[in-house]
């Protein structure tokens, strides 16, 4: 099995700065992709930042040159840095991760999910 844990949300003022973490465990073999999502209420989950095993990076234009996504491959982490945030960011984030895993006596791949976090930006 695996889980994935997120941390970092909570409330901030226009202009200020958030990291989300997002820290995958379980019987991984390797992490293809990392991904961040955010979700208002009745809209879709859209796609925020990217990570590929190699560090190849992709930002949503909302949030390029704000928003930086890095990680950290031996801890299976993956961190979001939100600066200049603005209340149009305010969202559920959740953390997606594309990887390789233990099963039985071979391996599968999938899509795993974090249980999202709050981020609320309001004065």
């Amino acid at each position: 099995q695996v889980q994935l844990a997120e941390s970092g949300g909570g409330l901030v003022q226009p202009g200020g700065s958030l990291r989300l973490s997002c820290s995958a465990s379980g019987s991984i073999l390797k992490i293809n992709v990392m991904r961040w999502y955010r979700q208002t209420p009745g809209k879709h989950r859209e796609l925020v930042a990217s990570i590929t095993d190699n560090g190849s990076v992709n930002y949503d234009d909302s949030v390029r040159g704000r928003f930086t996504i890095s990680s950290d491959n031996a801890k299976n982490t993956v961190y979001l840095q939100m600066n200049s945030l603005k209340p149009e960011d305010t969202a559920v984030y959740y953390c997606n991760v594309n990887l390789n895993r233990e099963y039985g006596s071979t391996w599968s791949r999938g899509d795993y999910w974090g249980q999202g976090t709050q981020v609320t930006v309001s004065s």
